[in-house]
């Protein structure tokens, strides 16, 4: 690491730029400004959200700075975006429905029905979605909460629901809503490749960057996570087609299901007794992302564009304000269809004209260096990447249809990053000539190339003190000029790592209930993926789980593979161990809650009881901690 922990100023190339972007867009257009506190109704007295043993979780006030005017450190449409999107309290959207917005990284919204409230999106942790609520409760009375939905199958919109609704209370008929396939996909993404997305949040959040002009201003879609409790409640209605309607407390509730846009299994909600349309997270103020920069699956932009078109058929004629699980509603029917339509046509032209240029033979950076948006979306600021970007975005589409392969076969087998950055510092002319070339491009300007120059030498010579300081500097340049959140808090976390070393994924969103929430088959699933292949060539092991008032399972470790087969039938030989016990403590020995050697006292065992250890031996634990910036 650099020694150096300070950051640096803004270089005058970035300064610039940052100045003529304010020439560039309409910054005296006071809409989004006034609709954003449109219904504010006030704000919790005390500014920090902690947990039991008083850890703090949230400070509402930490992005008091954002008051200021902006900086030549940050890009002045991020900064609008973050000052539009730090504004904190409840706020009524129209006469019984109300959100509680700058609490975390999303919203929750709350319906009044007759005996109670309808919660909707509680947020990611327990803490600060029950400071969410003893706000509404503050203003609008000790109501109980009558029922709990989630729009979609992303952490933040149900991570938080054990600090509104107890488990006791669901058991005793409070229903949580749902689209189908929501809890497959929540706690899948979570648990099969949760590691590295959590590694890779903390980049794209900028959770460990200090707030401020020169650190973490926001994400765009919202501030940054909540570092709290992370929970799961089983949904108990499933909505499973649009068109289906749904009373809940008094409130009347219709359904459309967009599976594959934002998520892989949301939905759209409108509620007729309102004229309001809750649009999940499908149409926001900003342009969103079709792959993710912490990495998810790839969305599709085709049938976004015609869920939204269907949403503007089904609701338009019949809403008065939109709203979402991020920003601030749009109010009136014009104003909510025109919204909807801009929405739609983002999606559908990054969709067509990146396929467009995929046939003329263009590869993913070219497309990305070429596409420009049409005039009348660029100039909509709600169409602007601060969460997703239209680089990442095309590149995204590009991998949807054609995958990793650009054509060139010079690029089918191309060296790893450590071997190919020694070999491209050897040609040239060493380390120490690279980087001196490197700080004459810094002088100019040109940090896109610095950071793509220098990295070679960070992963060919990981300790060279001046690569590493160079490269953290070129980063932090980026992030500064940069318009979109996350890209901001990807470079400048890049920096910190830089000059101080990894800081790890500060928040996991893979706790206890997401565990149990696994189905069998996904938890042999999880367990497959851990396994330590080379070290596992030659091992043959079986053990079959007779699980009570369950189908036999038999886990077979051969060739490096795990397989779990169900039933008795010839796809299975005979085991060499057997074990009867009951789903719990088969789940407790397969997590590691229960040592193999504690088995006899859950279980019967029948044949080689070694080979439990053995199998569960080959497994190997995943990093939250690996290294991104350096090899």
């Amino acid at each position: 690491m650099t020694g150096n922990t300070q950051s640096k100023p803004a270089h005058s190339s970035i300064s610039r730029a940052n100045e003529e972007t304010l020439n560039r867009f309409p910054f005296d257009d006071a809409q989004d400004m006034d609709d954003a506190r449109h219904g504010f109704m006030g704000t919790a007295e005390s500014s920090e959200i902690s947990t039991a043993d008083g850890t703090a979780v949230w400070d509402l006030d930490a992005y008091g700075f954002l008051a200021q005017d902006c900086p030549p450190t940050a890009n002045p449409s991020l900064w609008r975006q973050s000052r539009l999107v730090a504004d904190h309290g409840l706020f009524e959207v129209v006469e019984g429905i109300y959100q509680i917005r700058g609490f975390d990284l999303s919203n929750m919204t709350v319906v009044e029905g007759q005996r109670g409230v309808l919660v909707i999106d509680p947020l990611i942790s327990s803490e600060t979605a029950a400071a969410a609520l003893a706000l509404y409760r503050s203003h609008r009375g000790d109501r109980p909460v009558t029922a709990v939905l989630y729009t979609h199958s992303h952490v933040d919109h149900f991570g938080g629901v054990k600090g509104v609704l107890s488990e006791e209370e669901v058991a005793g008929g409070v229903p949580v809503i749902a689209p189908e396939g929501f809890l497959e996909h929540a706690v899948s993404e979570n648990v099969y490749a949760g590691t590295a997305m959590a590694r890779r949040a903390a980049y794209m959040y900028g959770a460990a960057l200090p707030k401020g002009p020169q650190g973490q201003i926001g994400a765009g879609l919202g501030q940054t996570t909540s570092t709290g409790s992370v929970g799961l409640i089983p949904p108990t209605l499933d909505i499973t087609r649009t068109g289906q309607t749904e009373t809940v407390d008094g409130i009347r509730m219709v359904f459309q299901l967009t599976p594959g846009t934002e998520a892989p299994s949301e939905l759209n909600i409108h509620f007729p007794d309102h004229a309001a349309l809750c649009l999940a997270e499908n149409a926001t103020h900003n342009l969103h992302n079709l792959l993710t920069l912490r990495g998810a699956e790839v969305r599709d932009p085709r049938v976004w564009a015609q869920y939204l078109t269907e949403a503007v058929t089904l609701f338009g004629d019949s809403t008065d304000v939109a709203f979402a699980s991020h920003h601030w509603p749009v109010w009136g029917r014009e104003k909510a269809q025109t919204f909807l339509a801009e929405q739609r046509d983002l999606y559908a032209y990054l969709h067509d004209q990146t396929l467009r240029m995929i046939n003329q033979g263009m590869t993913p950076l070219e497309i990305a260096e070429a596409m420009e948006m049409p005039p009348a979306l660029e100039r909509a600021w709600h169409t602007h990447g601060y969460y997703g970007s239209v680089s990442h975005n095309t590149k995204a589409i590009y991998q949807r249809y054609m995958g990793w392969f650009d054509g060139n076969p010079a690029h089918l087998w191309e060296h790893p990053p450590v071997e190919a950055a020694k070999r491209y510092v050897d040609f040239m002319g060493g380390a120490d000539e690279v980087v001196r070339r490197a700080r004459d491009a810094f002088a100019e300007g040109d940090f896109r190339w610095v950071a793509q120059v220098v990295n070679h030498v960070v992963f060919a010579e990981p300790t060279h003190a001046e690569a590493l300081a160079l490269q953290a500097d070129a980063l932090e340049q980026l992030g500064y000029g940069s318009e979109n959140g996350t890209w901001r808090n990807f470079y400048l976390t890049g920096a910190l790592e830089l000059r101080r070393g990894p800081v790890g994924s500060p928040t996991t969103t893979a706790s206890a209930d997401f565990l149990r929430a696994l189905s069998l088959d996904q938890l042999f699933d999880a367990l497959s993926i851990r396994v330590d292949g080379p070290r596992s060539w030659d091992a043959d092991i079986s053990v079959r789980w007779n699980v009570t008032g369950g189908e036999p399972v038999t886990l077979r470790l051969r060739n490096g593979v795990l397989t779990h087969i169900a039933g008795t039938g010839p796809a299975v030989s005979s085991p060499d161990v057997e074990v009867a016990l009951d789903e719990a403590a088969l789940r407790a020995v397969l997590l590691g809650s229960l040592p193999p050697s504690e088995l006899p006292g859950r279980a019967t065992i029948t044949g080689d009881a070694a080979k439990i250890t053995e199998l569960l031996g080959h497994l190997s634990p995943p990093d939250p901690d690996f290294t991104i910036v350096t090899p």
